[in-house]
């Protein structure tokens, strides 16, 4: 058992969009950047990422995660980027310990996929910062992640950083792929607002049943893997922990970068 920290760490969902953010210094990465600054050290770092998305529930147990350049279409210099953060073998067995009696598995082969590097690359550049992933599930419904979220909340106090990776809205059929810069749709704007609005209140059964919020809700979530991540950091919250937004904006009219703090 880990000896529980005094200062609890909040808990975060970072909206990661184009991997090229990984190479770029822009307003998003900026902010990421001020989060890590802002932060103690955490001791490791578990993260869920819509990129590992399987009908298992399993968590990285190598010593020495691969990077995973799992996208296509991209310069050549983004394939050529490494994250040689360390494994924490301890912090697997804990999660497992933690999501029992659910069956965890652990997976040697799988590593970091981009939507945890990219945003690595920026909070913690040295690379030395243990990390785990954690894969969602996708057998299970949105209240299941939810409540695993709150299984893994007792990580806070040990030292752990909880980063979910994701977007809010994930739309790619509708994203701007050119060169203009495209206007947010009103329905990106519209769920966006809705799910500041219930987190800001605590109110986070409307996000957990999302798919009852209408048009807005099933444009902005065209499927669950992006989202999902968010209700494992929500489900972290402890008490009345304000839940706050260090970094927003929509990308390309139809990804939300929006970043969740929990504490």
């Amino acid at each position: 058992m880990t000896a529980p920290m005094k200062e609890v760490l909040p808990a975060f969902f970072l909206g990661h969009g184009n991997p090229m953010n990984a190479l770029q210094n822009n307003a998003y990465t900026d902010g990421w950047r001020r989060i890590a600054e802002g932060l103690p050290r955490p001791r490791a770092i578990l993260a869920i990422s819509a990129h590992w998305f399987v009908p298992t529930t399993a968590v990285t147990i190598a010593a020495q995660p691969r990077t995973i350049h799992d996208f296509g279409g991209f310069p050549q210099e983004l394939y050529q980027v490494q994250y040689p953060a360390p494994g924490d073998q301890a912090l697997a067995r804990r999660v497992r310990e933690l999501l029992s009696p659910q069956k965890v598995e652990f997976d040697d082969y799988w590593g970091l996929d981009h939507g945890t590097w990219s945003v690595l690359r920026h909070l913690y550049p040295a690379a030395d910062v243990p990390v785990v992933q954690l894969s969602i599930n996708e057998a299970h419904g949105a209240s299941w992640h939810f409540e695993a979220g709150q299984r893994l909340a007792a990580l806070r106090r040990e030292g752990v950083l909880i980063l979910g990776s994701g977007n809010i809205v994930h739309n790619l059929h509708a994203y701007a792929w050119g060169r203009h810069a495209q206007e947010p749709y009103d329905w990106a704007l519209s769920f966006e607002n809705e799910a500041k609005r219930c987190m800001a209140l605590g109110e986070f059964a409307p996000l957990i049943d999302y798919e009852q919020l209408g048009r807005a809700a099933q444009m902005s979530i065209p499927t669950p893997d992006h989202y999902l991540p968010l209700l494992y950091a929500l489900g972290t919250r402890e008490g009345n922990e304000p839940v706050t937004f260090p970094v927003d904006g929509i990308d390309g009219g139809s990804i939300s970068m929006l970043c969740v703090q929990v504490g």
